[in-house]
């Protein structure tokens, strides 16, 4: 897991979801379906290749939630899923 400190989040992530996105995609390229076989991350993703943890699965969904929590009028109040 990447360490954030308070420089990284006003800078690097001011946007919403974008901390789920980076560890979603640091997940991704630590896989041998990106480094060896040269894949792209979606690719990866959507074939179920066996070297992808389960962890970035969970990202992918927190992902998902954290984008579906922006449109949603009820989390307004609620605040956004993930970080």
């Amino acid at each position: 897991m990447p360490v954030y400190t308070e420089e990284d989040e006003i800078t690097k992530y001011s946007k919403p979801c974008s901390g789920v996105k980076e560890d979603l995609i640091m997940c991704l390229k630590n896989t041998d379906c990106v480094k060896v076989e040269k894949k792209t991350p979606k690719e990866c993703l959507l074939s179920r290749h066996p070297s992808v943890p389960d962890d970035c699965y969970s990202f992918r969904t927190l992902f998902f939630e954290c984008k579906r929590s922006l449109l949603d009028n009820r989390q307004r109040f609620r605040g956004r899923k993930g970080y």
